[in-house]
């Protein structure tokens, strides 16, 4: 068949045998996913949960079921046909390996034939059974030749020890060459299967050869001819990663030597190599990010794992943790323990703030808020206020405002925003109260009026971008961290949006109920509602009112307005296109897992308000701080702002502007550390001058259009 399009295919499997109601349930079920999937071009454009389906696409499986032809290829009569350096014909195999794990449901799998091929190895698959049950270990046998054979395959048992998974070798046609090797692999690895106190020397053994396997793939052992090096573990591979760990192998090179000076001391010379190890749970994610960087090595780490953890930052000079902030204290712990610094672009929390006098104690640095906002928010602010302290200045007014955003020809859709992550936690956000002062009165506004509250900006030194903003969360922190609270009478910090359609559409939307976490009626019903009877309901739309069949964009409008969900009819309008944009009005169920109209929206945002693959994203940043001065002087009027737009390389490889503005802060603050140009320890943020004054040159020296003016 040629030409592109939708083929549907079914298979006969006499389901006659089954019941009528398992047929019509498991249709049903299929019928959810049928949509998204034929009008999907890309598996990217796919939502999560059917990214890791198990799908055929491009005439291949995807990643994480990529095993399966592996293992079918394994058993043909040429195994090895794909593979350098492997005469198949004469090929005996020799050595057997056996697997034990949860290796099919958490697909570590994929993780062994990589290792095997790796090598450069062929395999044969003698057997597998597949457990039945979330409990229940799975088993596999692989022949493999002679391991004298392939000498590379000595370092076969050390990453296998990254996997949680119990391996044994035997041999049945064992040579004097091999006879050495297998006993110092077997040794290894019975220890890691059967750890006890009887094996306390064999367990340390197993430690130190992975170790020697992992400085050999970073090439970590130090010669006297070779420049001195510094190690960093990344710890996540999402999209802030890729930034943070091009920047910092990137020190040494001829590019890094116009601002390496203005951050580091003597010390830490300018032809110090560093190596970043970039460390994923899903090690293809921790190779994506590594591919094509110098200096980068991927390995597969589960960071709730402790000795895991520890044994690899018991390598590096400094962890960066680009995890979610739950994880960070697990992680502070493991660097106390091992006296190691902490980089986090996370807000300090309770937990965090307790580990300030341990951190203190232990000479160690946990430097966090060390992102975009917070962190080049803090930054900027830091080095205007002291400035104006330092001319006898006191802050009458502070004013902050940031925003991600689309660039302004990627804001296609009715409230000009988009999503580059699940939308859940940005709603939440925008039904979070806030708190900020003006003009010496305590203002509060309530969750459910916060998009209400949205209000018009222009910023001077950018007229074309009109912007509106909303207060974001409790400002009255910062008076407080940026030791401004007793002389500023207004201090407000707001979320950037683009004006006229974003906030007076979330708000009528909000009015509407479709952001409800409470349980609903309609999703308890046996037979499950469509997007349109879901949206209908929430209208209170029935037969009576209007034809159901004749519901379209003017029908929603007028019914908006007969509700008194919006003043405007413009809003209305507004609203009623974005509820058609959204897919509201299709007549698909909702998928079962969907169990509120949090969840429905969620999904549909998600699906809806995405970039495409040649959109870019915008990051917007700006400070305005008034300041009184003494003795007459005249005030002034202070203004730093932040203008960012995602890129792209030379290899057509696209950066966000906000993995940009995380991932390059971050990265310095690990190197200032390295640099030893932060000498204060335990919990900080990049509020003192020794860390915003040297971050700040860097970022402008980097490319980053740092904007300051002074009216």
């Amino acid at each position: 068949m040629e030409g592109s399009g939708v083929i549907c295919s079914a298979v006969d499997i006499l389901p006659t045998e089954f019941a009528r109601e398992a047929s019509q349930h498991f249709g049903d079920i299929l019928s959810e996913f049928v949509g998204v999937l034929a009008s999907s071009k890309y598996l990217e454009e796919l939502p999560m949960h059917l990214r890791r389906a198990c799908i055929v696409h491009g005439g291949s499986l995807t990643s994480l079921f990529e095993y399966i032809p592996r293992m079918h290829n394994s058993n043909l009569e040429n195994p090895s046909r794909n593979l350098p350096n492997i005469q198949s014909e004469k090929m005996k195999h020799t050595t057997l390996i056996s697997l034990s794990g949860h290796l099919f449901d958490q697909f570590l799998i994929n993780e062994a034939l990589d290792i095997i091929e790796a090598a450069g190895v062929s395999f044969k698959l003698v057997k597998f059974d597949v457990g039945q049950s979330t409990k229940a270990m799975s088993y596999s046998e692989l022949e493999l030749p002679k391991l004298s054979d392939f000498p590379v395959l000595q370092h076969l048992p050390f990453p296998v020890h990254l996997l949680p998974v119990n391996v044994e070798i035997s041999n049945d046609q064992i040579g004097a060459d091999d006879k050495a090797l297998l006993d110092k692999v077997i040794d290894s690895l019975a220890s890691l299967a059967n750890p006890s106190e009887s094996h306390v020397d064999s367990i340390n053994n197993v430690v130190t050869l992975k170790v020697g396997k992992f400085k050999e793939m970073m090439n970590l052992e130090k010669d006297n001819d070779t420049k001195p090096e510094a190690v960093i573990l990344i710890l996540g591979a999402g999209r802030v990663c890729r930034p943070a760990a091009e920047f910092l192998t990137s020190i040494g090179s001829s590019s890094s030597k116009k601002w390496l000076k203005s951050c580091v001391n003597d010390d830490f010379q300018e032809n110090t190599c560093v190596k970043v190890i970039v460390a994923s749970l899903f090690l293809k994610d921790a190779q994506e990010i590594a591919e094509g960087i110098p200096n980068a090595t991927a390995v597969q780490l589960d960071a709730l794992n402790h000795e895991s953890l520890c044994n690899y930052i018991s390598l590096v000079d400094v962890v960066i943790s680009l995890l979610p902030p739950s994880f960070h204290c697990k992680i502070a712990s493991a660097c106390l323990q091992l006296r190691k610094h902490l980089v986090t672009a996370s807000y300090v929390d309770d937990s965090m703030s307790k580990l300030d006098e341990k951190a203190k104690s232990s000479g160690v640095t946990f430097l966090c808020e060390m992102g975009l906002d917070p962190g080049i928010d803090h930054m900027m602010a830091m080095k205007m206020i002291n400035q104006a302290h330092v001319r006898g200045g006191k802050i009458k007014s502070f004013t902050s405002y940031c925003g991600g955003l689309p660039s302004p020809d990627a804001a296609n859709n009715p409230i000009g925003y988009k999503f580059s992550w699940s939308p859940a936690g940005a709603i939440r956000a925008g039904r979070n109260p806030a708190t900020y002062k003006h003009h010496g009165e305590i203002k509060q506004v309530d969750g459910d009026s916060l998009y209400d509250s949205a209000s018009k900006l222009r910023i001077p030194d950018f007229p074309a971008f009109a912007l509106e903003c909303l207060p974001n969360r409790n400002s009255l922190v910062y008076g407080d961290l940026y030791g401004i609270g007793n002389e500023a009478s207004s201090i407000f910090r707001g979320t950037l949006r683009y004006e006229g359609s974003f906030g007076e559409i979330m708000g009528t939307l909000a009015r509407i109920g479709i952001f409800s976490t409470e349980a609903s009626p309609i999703f308890e019903n046996k037979i499950r509602p469509t997007y349109r009877n879901f949206i209908l309901e929430l209208l209170n739309i029935h037969n009576n009112i209007l034809n159901e069949t004749e519901i379209g964009e003017k029908e929603i409008e007028e019914r908006i307005m007969a509700l008194g969900l919006c003043k405007e009819r413009d809003t209305a309008l507004k609203t009623a296109k974005t509820i058609l944009f959204l897919g509201f009005l299709e007549r698909a169920d909702i998928p079962i897992f969907c169990k509120c109209a949090f969840d429905v929206t969620c999904l549909r945002m998600e699906e809806r308000l995405v970039y495409s693959g040649t959109e870019k994203d915008m990051v917007l940043l700006h400070h305005e701080i008034e300041v009184d001065f003494p003795n007459g002087r005249p005030s002034e009027k202070h203004r730093a702002t932040l203008l960012e737009f995602g890129r792209s390389d030379k290899e057509e490889k696209s950066y966000t502007a906000m993995a940009l503005t995380v991932g390059i802060p971050v990265a310095i603050g690990a190197l200032l550390i390295l640099g030893k140009k932060i000498k204060s320890t335990g919990v900080l943020r990049p509020i003192d001058p020794e860390i915003y004054l040297p971050a700040l040159d860097i970022l402008e020296a980097y490319g980053f259009k740092l904007v300051e003016k002074i009216d």
